[in-house]
């Protein structure tokens, strides 16, 4: 690609035009590495390094930039000096099997998002499910937080709350007034659904795809948790 057209994948609806998002940073390039060994479609990532890096060792194609231009590339006040620019990967809608899908509804926090999937990515044997109207998983700042996890969990965007009942059997959800986690029962359930930081999920669909509650007990003292924390909770309980 061009730089003023990888320039324009700092923005949404360029990544979608081309189809690739911006990965910034030595960490995340390695982990790109790995998860090219095993997706053919990752090895035609392209590299953009300053000298500082020129003898960086990649599996990837690599142009040398000037100070300037990764200073344009970059999305952070102190570029590193690295930067890959990789295709967006088709996911399918097909769930492997024992592999339990999390769906978030509306999450809109980049730091969430990213939070979540390093821990799914950890935990493994998970895929995320994106609802419309949610934060883009290739925006950068999800890209950093995520530290690599983008890589490695299977993702589908724009999935209506509203076909979840027809893909699966089982539905589950946290609220106030739900089992407690620790049940034996919320393993039972191939699909746990999350909703957005302010608003949580509109109980008439709940109820609709007869999600299952479960709750995360605590002291009281404030009114809820943080959603990557509650996910985390969640999804360490289902691997336990």
């Amino acid at each position: 690609m061009k730089l003023d057209d990888i320039k324009k994948l700092h923005q949404k609806k360029y990544r979608a035009e081309f189809g690739h998002f911006l990965v910034e940073g030595e960490h995340l390039i390695l982990e790109l590495e790995k998860a090219a060994n095993q997706n053919i479609a990752l090895q035609e990532c392209e590299l953009f390094v300053t000298e500082a890096y020129q003898n960086f060792t990649s599996r990837f194609k690599k142009n040398l930039v000037s100070e300037k231009h990764m200073a344009q590339l970059s999305d952070t006040k102190t570029p590193q000096g690295i930067i890959a620019v990789a295709p967006i990967l088709s996911s399918s809608n097909s769930t492997k099997h024992n592999e339990r899908a999390i769906y978030l509804h509306e999450v809109q926090d980049p730091g969430n998002l990213g939070t979540i999937l390093r821990s799914l990515a950890w935990f493994g044997n998970f895929r995320c499910l994106l609802s419309p109207g949610s934060v883009d998983p290739y925006n950068p700042k999800v890209v950093r937080s995520s530290m690599g996890a983008i890589f490695h969990v299977p993702m589908e965007l724009d999935v209506p709350l509203e076909s979840l009942s027809a893909r699966f059997n089982s539905i589950a959800t946290l609220d106030m007034n739900g089992k407690a986690l620790s049940d034996s029962s919320f393993k039972n359930f191939n699909c746990y659904v999350f909703g957005n930081e302010a608003r949580g999920v509109p109980r008439e669909n709940l109820q609709t795809m007869n999600a299952q509650p479960f709750t995360i007990h605590g002291c009281g003292a404030i009114e809820s948790l943080n959603l990557a924390s509650a996910v985390n909770m969640c999804v360490y309980e289902l691997t336990r």
